[in-house]
């Protein structure tokens, strides 16, 4: 029998490094909140089921969390995911996630059943939708759909728990959205070719219009010019997000240190992926990732620095310089 936490490291070894620092309940709740998730993610991204198949399972677990369906009637049509997989892993056991939702305080169910039940329907508009990513508004409704929300989601968590957070929920809300967004940019970036390979481009059609070219042309060599004035308007992009989530982190308080040191990994493994993602060729040809020596100095500096604000405007910019 695979344990919850075992799905979580298998799902995401970096995730899981930030929500086995929460505490106790918090904890919990995270790790369940990222799992439905996960199971949301499984169904957007199978290559094997059409769209509209995609966008009827994706309604189909948005009632199974409203608890108007069985999800045993979402496991018997998503068939047997292979455990290999280890977004199809999270969705075989998708009932023993919800068994340990169930369990969770009632006040801290609601969020958690409120958020992922529209990031998931949000997640069928955009399936049904297709890669239509006409405008930088486009791209932004889309992350904020699978991302955005999800800083919403965190945010009433950490309210819950936190009475100084609680104080201050209604001006951390809109950086909570562009904390969603600021990840979910430098994801599109890492991921541009293997996206691009399974009929998805997430870059706006008005970035390639600017610079005379289409959006497929980003991958041709002959554009490769055109190609990283494109990526550099992403990269753009991705810092002014990137600065509003360092700016959420710096709001909460100091003392709750394990709930900044969940958002500080994130953060700064981003920055970092963009430092060397920056008008980077190999973006346009593989994904480009940091090292997991890399990884591991991020998790060791702001352990022990990251409850303090002026060290991590420093380490932010320090990170950001890392490729220059």
């Amino acid at each position: 029998m695979v344990t919850l936490r075992e799905m979580l490291r298998a799902a995401s070894r970096t995730f899981a490094l930030g929500i086995e620092r929460l505490p106790g309940l918090l904890g919990d709740a995270v790790m369940v909140a990222y799992l439905l998730l996960r199971v949301s993610d499984y169904i957007e991204d199978n290559d094997e089921m059409p769209a509209e198949q995609k966008a009827a399972l994706l309604r189909l677990w948005d009632q199974v969390l409203a608890g108007e369906q069985e999800v045993s009637r979402l496991l018997a049509l998503i068939g047997d995911p292979e455990e290999s997989n280890p977004d199809g892993l999270v969705a075989r056991h998708a009932a023993d996630v919800l068994a340990r939702l169930r369990a969770l305080p009632p006040e801290v169910q609601s969020p958690i059943i409120s958020n992922v039940r529209d990031t998931t329907l949000g997640m069928a508009r955009w399936v049904l939708r297709g890669p239509q990513v006409e405008s930088e508004d486009d791209m932004d409704d889309y992350m904020h759909e699978v991302a955005g929300r999800v800083g919403y989601l965190l945010t009433h968590l950490f309210a819950w728990y936190s009475f100084t957070v609680r104080l201050h929920k209604d001006a951390l809300m809109p950086l909570a959205r562009e904390f969603g967004l600021a990840l979910q940019t430098v994801n599109i970036i890492r991921g541009l070719r293997e996206d691009y390979e399974r009929g998805w481009i997430y870059v706006p059609k008005s970035f390639c219009d600017r610079v005379h070219i289409a959006r497929e042309d980003m991958f041709r060599p002959e554009h490769r010019a055109e190609a990283l004035q494109v990526l550099d308007m992403l990269t753009d992009k991705a810092e002014r997000h990137l600065r509003a989530a360092l700016t959420y982190i710096k709001a909460l308080p100091p003392w709750q240190h394990s709930i900044r040191l969940f958002c500080i990994y994130p953060l700064m493994f981003a920055v970092r992926t963009l430092a060397i993602s920056r008008h980077n060729v190999r973006v346009l040809e593989d994904e480009v990732k940091i090292t997991r020596e890399e990884v591991a100095r991020i998790v060791n500096e702001t352990t022990r620095w990251g409850w303090f604000n002026p060290w991590l405007d420093h380490y932010y910019n320090r990170l950001k310089r890392a490729s220059e």
